[in-house]
C-alpha cells in the first residue's frame, strides 16, 4: 500500500499566512495529532548546523513544531547526538554552544535542547535491528531511545557519500553515538591518487583520528592504518584526489544508516518532516555552505520516512538545476553525461538508492507513495 505524503509549498500571500503558520497547517493534515502525545516526551531530531554554515534549518521551524506538540499535550525537546569528525559539535558543551550561537536557545524554540549521547558521546543504549543484515546492534544516543515519540525534523540537501541527507540520513547516523558512527563509517577506506593530490591539507583538517598523513619529502598527503573510512576527507578535497579503494563503500553506508534508522523508530510512535529549501551541495556539517543546486521546494511530511525521502528524491529530480552552483558547474563542463539525478551530477561517486532500498527491505517503509498536496 501507498504510503501518504504530504506538501505544501513556500509560497504565500500578502497578509495571508506565514511560512511557520502553513507549516503548522501541513502538521494538522498530515496526521501528526493522530499520536498520543499527551503527556509524553517527544524527541525531535534535527541539525542545528556546524558553526560557519548558515544553510541549516531555520529555528523558526522548529518552533512551529515545538508549540504545535505543546497543544497536543507533548513534552518536546529538540535532540542531535555528537559528530565523529572534528569541529564545534564534537561534545555537549561545544554542541550546545554552536546550536545557541545558530540561534537554538530554550527561548527562540520554546524547549530544551539536549544532545541525545552526553558529554563526550558515549552515553548510548544498545538497541538491536530486528530484519538487520549489516547492524545487529546500534549505538544510539541515550535521550533519545528515553523518549516516549520520535519525530525527525530534516534540512533535505545534498551530501558528498549518500547524494542527499534526508529522513533517514537524519535518523540513521545523527542518532548514532559517536560509537555509532563509527560503526556506520567503518567499511572501506579512501585512496589518495598523488597526481591529484596538491599538498593542501585541506583533508587533513578535517580528519579527527589520524587517518591522513602529510608527507614533507613528496609534500603530498597519505592514508593511515587509523582512517575509520567516514570519507569525510573526501567532500573537504577540491581536486578530486581522495576516493574509495571499495566501489560499494557508499552502498554499504547507506544500508547501515538504514538499519540504524529503524533501530531508532521500532516499537513507538514516530513521524517525520523534510524541507526542501536551500540544497546546499553538501552537508550542513561543513563550515561553510555552497549556493543551492536547486530552487527552493517546499515542505514534506509523512508517517513513513522512507516515502518521505523517495518524495524529496522524486521532487529534487524533477527541479531546474541552479547554474550558480556545484552543480552547474558539473553539468556546463565538456563532455558531461546527464545521468538524469541530480545527487549523481553533483557528485558522480554517490549513492543514495542504497539507503531507500535496504530500508524498504527491512520493513521500515515503503518507496510507494501518494503525494497530497494543499
Amino acid at each position: 500500500m501507498a504510503a501518504k505524503v504530504y506538501f505544501t509549498d513556500f509560497r504565500t500571500k500578502m497578509y495571508g499566512d506565514s511560512i511557520p503558520l502553513k507549516f503548522k497547517k501541513l502538521l494538522k493534515r498530515s496526521g501528526l495529532a493522530e499520536l498520543d502525545l499527551e503527556g509524553k516526551f517527544v524527541a525531535i531530531k534535527m541539525h542545528c548546523g556546524e558553526r560557519g554554515n548558515i544553510s541549516y534549518l531555520r529555528p523558526n521551524y522548529a518552533r512551529a513544531l515545538v508549540d504545535y506538540i505543546k497543544e497536543l499535550g507533548g513534552k518536546p525537546f529538540l535532540t542531535d547526538c555528537n559528530t565523529l569528525y572534528p569541529g564545534y559539535r564534537k561534545n555537549a558543551l561545544e554542541h550546545l554552544e554552536c546550536a545557541w550561537q545558530n540561534g537554538f536557545t530554550p527561548y527562540t524554540v520554546g524547549c530544551p535542547v539536549i544532545i541525545g549521547d552526553g558529554l563526550k558521546g558515549t552515553d548510548d543504549v544498545d538497541v538491536p535491528v530486528v530484519g538487520g543484515e549489516y547492524i545487529k546492534t546500534a549505538h544510539i544516543g541515550r535521550a533519545i531511545m528515553d523518549a516516549d515519540v520520535f519525530i525527525s525534523l530534516s534540512h533535505f540537501k545534498g551530501h558528498e557519500e549518500t547524494g542527499f541527507g534526508g529522513a533517514l540520513k537524519n535518523i540513521g547516523m545523527g542518532c548514532g553515538s559517536r560509537a555509532g558512527k563509527k560503526d556506520q563509517h567503518n567499511d572501506g577506506k579512501p585512496t589518495i591518487n598523488p597526481a591529484l593530490c596538491r599538498g593542501c591539507r585541506l583533508c587533513y583538517n578535517t580528519c579527527a583520528n589520524g587517518g591522513l598523513l602529510f608527507d614533507p619529502a613528496t609534500k603530498k598527503m597519505t592514508v593511515t592504518e587509523k582512517c575509520l573510512g567516514c570519507g569525510r576527507c573526501i567532500g573537504a578535497c577540491n581536486f578530486d584526489a581522495i576516493s574509495f579503494k571499495s566501489g560499494v563503500a557508499n552502498e554499504i553506508l547507506g544500508r547501515r544508516i538504514a538499519e540504524y534508522s529503524k533501530a531508532v523508530v521500532d516499537g513507538r510512535p514516530n513521524f517525520h518532516i523534510s524541507l526542501i529549501v536551500d540544497v546546499s551541495p553538501n552537508c550542513d556539517c561543513h563550515a561553510e555552505n555552497d549556493a543551492p543546486i536547486i530552487p527552493n521546494i517546499g515542505i514534506f511530511a509523512s508517517k513513513d520516512p522512507v516515502a518521505l525521502d523517495q518524495a524529496c528524491a522524486d521532487a529534487c529530480n524533477a527541479a531546474t538545476p541552479l547554474r550558480a552552483s556545484q552543480l552547474g558547474d558539473n553539468m556546463s563542463r565538456p563532455g558531461f553525461v546527464d545521468s538524469k539525478d541530480v545527487f549523481l551530477n553533483n557528485r558522480k561517486t554517490v549513492d543514495w538508492q542504497s539507503c531507500l532500498d535496504q530500508a524498504e527491505r527491512i520493513g521500515l517503509g515503503t518507496r510507494d507513495y501518494e503525494l497530497i498536496e494543499f
